[in-house]
């Protein structure tokens, strides 16, 4: 169950986009589990991947294909994650983006897939290819919700977020869907988002503002530390809108996307498997943003830590503990506060003189937590959001592929 209340964004139509799902069957019939996303031509792109080292067979065609053509379908299906297949899976990635190719009258290499899914099994190619007709027929301005629907595994709601802005006297949308729930540590989780923007902003320029975003969103979540085999993100850019050629533009443009992708990325934890509780985690006062997001990170990923905010249980001794294990050399305990809400849990290394544990009981039992951790070693300041870990968690993983 997703904590806090959400409905989709109306998102309005961004000129030169449709969007289109259907039926394949990948995994279980009768569910919308393939989408096509049609770019229209000259449209820039650019794309954060998954580091990890097993990536995805469409993580490598995709990032072949950029290098080759300009973009003009993106091809997703879910319940498959083509991953760990091997010379076959590439074959069946290639063969997916030749099919579509062929039917829309365009270059393989200017298809990008993606996918999402059991890793390890093989891509229900003709399955897949077989629907595509019914994705293409199907394709709509006006289909955004339908497609955020579609990309879904074990998420129970749809994400989309959106934004406009005033450039040169000119509106500027940008539209965002994505999906995630589980496997979520993103480095760029199992997650997959898809922006677009009616702005006209070259290549490099593109590409800039997009690791800048995702650095500061996608970056930040994290639900059980596992970075996915299939971790993708684009900013499509159509060009039919203002030009983003200036500091003062892009800067403005560089806001309104990253509040964007931190709405889906905030999205992703709301609806992680199992979750109960959103937790903000602060850091401040540390040397570097890296020693900030190391401390926030190894709290957000201690199961102590996480299964005492699943019982609402105010045993802030766990979060002590996973802050001085951080990896952060000559930490000076003795400088280090901790606040859980309003509440001061630590002061000077120690409980907090004025902490009960009937202030600090109310705390945890609300849904959306923040925990706040003041090191005393500088001036810089990162956020990371994590979920709780919950029995849901468990059966949700265990029961994964029956």
């Amino acid at each position: 169950m997703a904590v806090g209340e959400a409905s989709f964004p109306a998102m309005p139509a961004i000129e030169g986009i449709r969007l289109g799902t259907a039926m394949a069957g990948i995994k279980a019939a009768g569910r919308r589990d393939l989408v096509v996303i049609e770019l229209p031509e000259a449209t820039t792109l650019a794309a954060a991947f998954t580091r990890n080292a097993f990536c995805a067979a469409p993580v490598h065609v995709a990032r072949r294909h950029l290098e080759t053509e300009k973009p003009r379908y993106l091809l997703i299906n879910t319940g498959n994650a083509n991953a760990g297949t091997g010379e076959q899976g590439m074959h069946d990635a290639d063969k997916s983006c030749q099919a579509l190719g062929e039917l829309t009258g365009v270059a393989a290499q200017s298809v990008l897939p993606f996918s999402t899914g059991v890793i390890g099994e093989p891509l229900p190619v003709k399955r897949l290819c077989d629907a595509l007709p019914e994705a293409l027929a199907a394709l709509s301005a006006d289909g955004w919700q339908t497609a955020a629907e579609g990309i879904l595994t074990t998420d129970t709601r749809a994400k989309g977020a959106t934004a406009r802005l005033e450039i040169g006297g000119q509106t500027v949308t940008i539209n965002g869907i994505a999906k995630g729930s589980g496997m979520i540590k993103p480095d760029m989780a199992t997650m997959l988002s898809f922006v677009f923007t009616d702005a006209a902003i070259d290549d490099a320029r593109l590409q800039v503002l997009l690791r800048h975003a995702v650095d500061d969103s996608f970056n930040c979540i994290t639900v059980d530390s596992d970075t996915s085999t299939n971790d993708a993100c684009t900013l499509a850019a159509t060009g039919r809108g203002a030009r983003i050629d200036t500091d003062e533009h892009e800067s403005r443009f560089a806001a309104a996307l990253t509040e964007v992708l931190v709405e889906l990325a905030q999205a992703i934890i709301r609806d992680a498997e199992g979750a109960t509780k959103f937790v903000t985690l602060e850091v401040e006062g540390a040397a570097t943003r890296q020693e900030a997001l190391d401390v926030a990170f190894t709290v957000a990923h201690s199961p102590l830590v996480k299964t005492a905010l699943y019982a609402s249980d105010a045993n802030w001794g766990r979060i002590l503990a996973a802050v001085g294990r951080a990896p952060v050399p000559d930490l000076d305990v003795s400088r280090i506060a901790i606040d859980l809400g309003e509440v001061a849990l630590v002061e000077r290394g120690g409980r907090a003189a004025s902490y009960t544990e009937e202030a600090g009981s109310a705390v945890m039992a609300e849904s959306e937590i923040t925990i706040r951790i003041h090191l005393g070693r500088g001036d810089t300041a990162a956020t990371v959001w994590t979920s709780d870990l919950s029995h849901d968690y468990v059966s949700i993983n265990a029961d994964y592929r029956s």
